[in-house]
């Protein structure tokens, strides 16, 4: 293959801070819409198998059986040892929980789950909280709250603005209800591509205007991580599982976003973010 022909497959980047960031072509993109729409149906799968007495196991068995028989594979499995193929957090556990064959979800449980694919050599993430049964008024407004915020970030994941519009706009819609929610710190999005984690790292809260310029070809995991109680956090003795340092509960929605001269396109999601991002005033690729 000729030096042309060989740059020709490699990622586009842009520098930005010392930090390269990993700049998407059109078809790329496409590819990466494709590992979404896997990531997506892994998720509404095992959204349908949560119900009293399913393990975390059983879930975290629904996710892959479905990621495989797409001919993707899970992203989350073998990743720096972890032994899953969801996230699987219940209640107090914000992020990073082991699917275990001894958990089991009872009525009134939140669990969120956590979920990737590689497709075709492209990554995908996306999250989800759901109650198992009737949510309680304070869970349905935690959950509600939180994946509201989530669309608020992604309906600012526009070409010309910068990176921290997005955060700002998490933050803002966080605030700006009357029970004083947490927003959990340093855990936040990032870039995602040919590897699952890239920069940059999108925080959500921080003033606008601020950090890399928001450019087609540009795509980002966004996933807010909200509190009832205290945002502080401990990590488990497992070495991943993240718990409320106060035992409150946490809520954690996620989905994988690209830039386009369109606008934005929701790659996790399966109308590629129309009824998502409707209440914002934003028509978003599809």
């Amino acid at each position: 293959m000729t030096a042309a022909g060989l740059l020709g497959r490699l990622p586009l980047l842009a520098k930005w801070s010392g930090r390269m960031i990993q700049i998407k072509t059109p078809h790329e993109i496409e590819l990466m819409r494709a590992s979404g729409l896997v990531t997506a149906g892994a998720l509404k799968a095992v959204r349908a198998a949560v119900r009293p007495g399913v393990s975390t196991k059983e879930l975290d068995a629904v996710a892959e059986d479905h990621i495989r028989s797409q001919g993707a594979v899970p992203n989350f499995l073998g990743y720096h040892g972890f032994t899953g193929t969801i996230c699987a957090s219940i209640n107090d556990e914000i992020v990073h929980g082991i699917p275990n064959a001894e958990r089991r979800l009872a009525e009134g449980d939140n669990i969120s789950i956590d979920c990737g694919a590689i497709l075709a050599g492209w990554h995908s993430d996306s999250a989800i909280t759901v109650t198992v049964g009737e949510p309680s008024t304070e869970d349905a407004a935690l959950l509600e709250v939180t994946e509201r915020s989530m669309w608020a970030g992604l309906a600012k994941a526009v070409a010309g603005g910068r990176l921290t519009d997005i955060s700002h706009a998490v933050e803002e819609s966080i605030t700006a209800e009357q029970h004083p929610y947490g927003i959990v710190d340093h855990y936040g999005g990032h870039g995602i591509g040919t590897e699952m984690h890239q920069d940059p790292h999108v925080l959500n809260y921080g003033r606008a205007g601020r950090g890399p310029k928001l450019v087609p070809g540009l795509v980002l995991a966004i996933e807010p991580m909200v509190t009832v109680g205290d945002p502080a956090t401990v990590e488990l003795e497992d070495g991943w599982t993240v718990v409320t340092k106060d035992g409150s509960r946490a809520a954690h929605f996620e989905h994988t976003v690209a830039i386009t001269p369109e606008g934005p396109w929701v790659l996790t999601a399966e109308d590629g973010g129309v009824a998502g991002l409707a209440p914002f005033g934003i028509t978003p690729r599809t």
